[in-house]
């Protein structure tokens, strides 16, 4: 096992400096940049102020020259300033961050659990009414966008029934716009969470109901699940060690892929929502031609996918043994090649 996690390691480092490059290459192509920005905002400035600004921060030299700069900035720890906000972009990234962290791991926990016992009781009970109702659900849950689902969450319980905020943050900080200060802290009071976590959960259940109540339905067919009943094991017990686990491994592939989806693609969430996450500031970062937020939220995000795939394939370990023995059986035959 540690073997494995050493050599997943190595992989997610080498995946991070392949995306550093292409990212800094598409940021540093693109046309125009910070100079032109603020150049455009005062219509006093002449060539020469824009030549002074390029050469004050380095954009007048070549692209792989700026991009060994930042690097090595960035492996010691400084990842720069944002132009764009006027303030260090690691403190940047930790409120936002710990903002879309908290959104989206409320917004799992609460679909998971929804989903488990809904696609178990599917998986049991295939052709029953209830079965079908769910499946109803599923299809349902699946075909609604999920910008329309967040205007529909607002308008029924903030607008009509007036019990819940419209805005995912507090006053204070939407009125602010800044991802950081004394009123960042992503722990907020209990009702800002419901609507887009409610919103996040909701566009994700019906796939997870799907995916548990498929990998079921396949693992009760088994034979080792049969054998099981005929040595007299309660279906309680049959169901959670026995079933349970053989039919997540697909599940904890969906999530992991959900997850780096989610981190990344929650934008439209939290725009909705105003939730000052790791994506409404990626796009804050582009739009504003923001190279060192941009880069280093990208990254950021490019290491949260790879941290969730990494521990998908551990997990599969855990849950099934057959893949454990497949992996020390391939070890050993190299091993035994090798001598």
């Amino acid at each position: 096992m540690i073997r494995v996690t050493f050599n997943k390691l190595f992989e997610a480092c080498v995946v991070l400096f392949l995306i550093s490059m292409a990212v800094y290459a598409l940021i540093g192509l693109m046309p125009g940049d910070p100079i032109d920005i603020m150049l455009a905002a005062n219509p006093h400035a002449t060539a020469e102020d824009a030549a002074r600004l390029r050469a004050l921060y380095g954009l007048d030299r070549p692209l792989w020259e700026r991009y060994v700069d930042w690097a090595a900035g960035f492996l010691s720890g400084d990842l720069g300033h944002s132009r764009l906000f006027n303030q260090p972009v690691a403190d940047l990234l930790g409120v936002a961050f710990m903002n879309t962290l908290v959104l989206l791991g409320c917004a799992m926990i609460t679909a998971l659990s929804l989903a488990l016992p809904l696609g178990v009781y599917s998986a049991c009970r295939p052709h029953g009414m209830g079965a079908k109702l769910i499946n109803l659900l599923c299809y349902a849950g699946i075909s609604i966008p999920p910008f329309w689902l967040g205007l529909l969450l607002i308008t029924v319980f903030s607008v009509a029934a007036g019990w819940l905020p419209a805005g995912g943050m507090p006053p204070v900080r939407a009125a602010s716009g800044a991802y950081a200060g004394a009123n960042s802290s992503a722990f907020l009071p209990f009702h800002y969470y419901i609507l887009p976590v409610a919103a996040l959960a909701l566009a994700s259940v019906g796939g997870y109901i799907r995916y548990i109540r498929a990998g079921m339905i396949e693992a009760l067919s088994a034979d080792h699940i049969r054998t099981a009943r005929a040595k007299g094991l309660s279906p309680a017990r049959i169901i959670i060690h026995h079933a349970l686990p053989q039919a997540m491994i697909p599940v904890i592939t969906v999530i992991a892929l959900d997850f780096g989806t989610l981190f990344s693609g929650a934008v439209i969430t939290e725009t909705i929502f105003n939730w000052r996450g790791m994506g409404r500031l990626v796009y804050d970062a582009i739009m504003g031609n923001d190279y060192h937020l941009a880069l280093s939220a990208l990254l950021l995000i490019t290491a949260m996918i790879v941290a969730a795939n990494m521990m998908a394939d551990l997990l599969y370990r855990f849950l099934d043994p057959r893949i454990r023995s497949a992996a020390d059986k391939t070890r050993s035959t190299k091993s035994g090649g090798g001598a």
